[in-house]
């Protein structure tokens, strides 16, 4: 795998791709599932909450439905964590009323456009945007009441560092809700060294433990999995064809994978929702 540098700089030239373009997911192979809201509902999203935001807000680049575990009351401070478009920026502001506050931060500049540009054209004003890197987030020590991130802390290199970030945003007795994708198995090391399986959310997921662990190192207690769904990988039927792992097409033969090490992959990657307190 490429260094720090250059992994942040491909994710933030992808992701702003799919920002201008309105590409559909983390894997730019899952377009084929239809329309964003089609994936979005698959991925826990109602057609109300769908229909309750700005239209382009929902580019279906998530792996869950953070907001609906969160149980945000009127009135919170909340903080998403590579926010894109505003999906869930949006969501949370129907949650938290006037009283309450939403901050997004993304590091690529093209979504955090997109986000403002949805929130001016629909009026909505507890909501802004912050343009930013989720290793060094743009806000104050303790100014947050829950934290929320969708399918975006598996693409950071450094992830103890965001864990130890969303720890000093949090107000004490704060809390974080995330959905983001996590290894049951290791990967075969060919896939763990591809940039383009990093950028579609599969190389650079953590194992699931370590992932929890990383968490608890922070400083989190009643750290909690309170979802989770494994991802079953289509096998190919014949040699040459290709395997979809979490909606990324994998072509075996580019990763010198032999229908062995193919079959092994089922299985291998799941959607957790994990809650955590400060």
């Amino acid at each position: 795998m490429d260094d720090k540098a250059t992994i942040r700089q491909t994710v933030r030239e992808r992701y702003g791709e799919r920002a201008q373009a309105g590409q559909s997911c983390c894997g730019a192979k899952r377009s084929c599932c239809g329309s964003s809201q089609s994936v979005s509902t698959k991925l826990g999203y109602s057609e109300g909450e769908l229909n309750s935001i700005p239209q382009g807000a929902d580019l279906g680049l998530g792996c869950g439905n953070p907001t609906a575990l969160a149980s945000l009351k009127s009135g919170e401070t909340v903080l998403d964590l590579g926010s894109g478009a505003g999906i869930d920026c949006f969501l949370a502001a129907n949650l938290v009323g006037e009283a309450g506050h939403i901050v997004g931060v993304d590091m690529t500049a093209a979504m955090i456009d997109r986000a403002r540009e949805n929130a001016k054209k629909n009026g909505i004003e507890n909501v802004e945007f912050r343009l930013g890197e989720i290793e060094h987030l743009p806000v104050p020590d303790g100014m947050i009441d829950v934290v929320i991130s969708n399918c975006v802390v598996n693409l950071s290199p450094d992830k103890p560092q965001v864990f130890r970030e969303v720890y000093r945003a949090l107000k004490p007795g704060g809390r974080m809700m995330i959905s983001d994708i996590v290894q049951l198995k290791p990967l075969p090391a060919a896939i763990l060294k591809s940039i383009e399986a990093y950028v579609g959310c599969i190389a650079g997921a953590s194992l699931k433990q370590e992932y929890l662990s990383m968490i608890q190192a922070a400083g989190f207690r009643d750290i909690e999995v309170v979802s989770e769904t494994t991802f079953d990988a289509a096998l190919p039927t014949s040699g040459n064809a290709k395997i979809v792992l979490d909606g990324q097409e994998i072509d075996p033969e580019e990763f010198g994978m032999n229908q062995d090490m193919v079959k092994d992959l089922a299985g291998s990657m799941a959607s957790i929702g994990v809650r955590a307190f400060k």
